[in-house]
């Protein structure tokens, strides 16, 4: 079978499986009984030897090739966190998309999935948990039985972890380490103070802001919580301010922000574009989005969060949280800059 046609039958495959699997766990809403079709669950009583080891366990957690680039990251750092979590190696799971991979540069000097099942390794996939105290000692019981054997145990598919920020030194490290940094250009000017603000638009307002805020409310946040974001960095740092804009649609759109300093609309950048300059940015204001959150977590900038966002934000005089219409309550930090 050609290399091709051998990845669009495992994407067919993959489509197939996150199709049955939303069904099962989104409509159906099983109980505990359908931790039997595990078979780590079942294996869970195998009595190992005493001194068996458990570091022949790996663990990993295979990106959601459905999603985009920021929850597939998310589903990634899951996979780092539960092994430093039950203390057992990490398996590098890898992107789909290659240019995503060695741009990111997660992978670089990890041993990979791949590579395990080359020495044969076989995979096994854990149920779904969650992090109290008895559903990790089950997780525990399941790595135990199969010490000394080789196993790469995946999380199930978007198992899913809130505190990523507990990740920023591994991701960072790895992401400033990477081969791709070579290649970075950035169009901001030195002397001048970059403020990335990323507006999530494409894939929630086609139906028109009204249906968004009816139907997406955990996604959509309006254009005035961004300007009064702007109005108020801008009133602080005066005219040393740039303004990147992100997102979709007509500029004209977006022309409330010309009057808070020099705007610069980067709607045509490419997504790695976009993603490096926000990690590089003075300022990063998120959306309520994955693709801004992740670049927050590699950023050393100052950055801006909405409320009420799924992931959680470190205790860091560098994460600011604006309240639903956009006020900050401390700006005093931007005399700093």
């Amino acid at each position: 079978m050609r290399p091709n046609a051998a990845r669009n039958k495992a994407s067919i495959r993959n489509k197939i499986y996150r199709k049955l699997h939303w069904i099962l766990f989104s409509k159906i809403k099983p109980g505990k009984w359908i931790n039997f079709f595990y078979a780590s669950y079942r294996h869970r009583n195998r009595k190992q030897a005493p001194d068996a080891d458990q570091r022949t366990v790996y663990i990993t957690q295979i990106p959601n090739e459905g999603a985009g680039i920021g929850h597939q990251i998310a589903n990634f750092n899951g996979g780092y966190h539960y092994s430093m979590l039950f203390g057992i190696p990490f398996a590098y799971p890898g992107f789909r998309n290659k240019e995503w991979e060695h741009f990111l540069g997660f992978g670089e000097h990890e041993v990979s999935v791949e590579e395990l099942k080359k020495q044969g390794y076989r995979m096994r996939k854990l149920p779904y948990f969650n992090e109290s105290e008895k559903s990790l000692a089950l997780i525990r019981q399941i790595i135990r039985s199969y010490a000394g054997e080789k196993i790469i145990l995946n999380v199930e598919l978007d198992q899913f972890y809130q505190k990523q920020y507990e990740v920023i030194p591994y991701i960072k490290r790895k992401f400033e380490e990477a081969s791709a940094r070579k290649e970075d250009r950035l169009i901001y000017q030195k002397d001048r103070v970059s403020m990335a603000v990323h507006i999530r638009r494409g894939d929630i307002v086609a139906a028109g802001e009204t249906t968004a805020a009816q139907g997406m409310s955990k996604r959509w946040l309006s254009l005035d919580y961004f300007e009064n974001i702007v109005r108020q960095v801008s009133e602080k740092i005066g005219d040393r301010l740039d303004i990147y804009l992100f997102s979709q649609g007509d500029k004209k759109d977006y022309q409330c922000f010309e009057k808070y300093g020099n705007v610069i609309y980067c709607f045509d950048m490419s997504d790695q574009d976009s993603f490096l300059h926000m990690v590089r940015a003075d300022i990063l204001v998120i959306s309520k989005s994955s693709f801004s959150y992740k670049p927050a977590l590699l950023a050393d900038g100052i950055r801006i969060c909405p409320p009420d966002f799924w992931h959680g934000y470190p205790e860091s005089e560098k994460w600011i949280v604006a309240d639903g219409e956009g006020r900050l309550s401390i700006i005093n930090w931007l005399t700093d800059i």
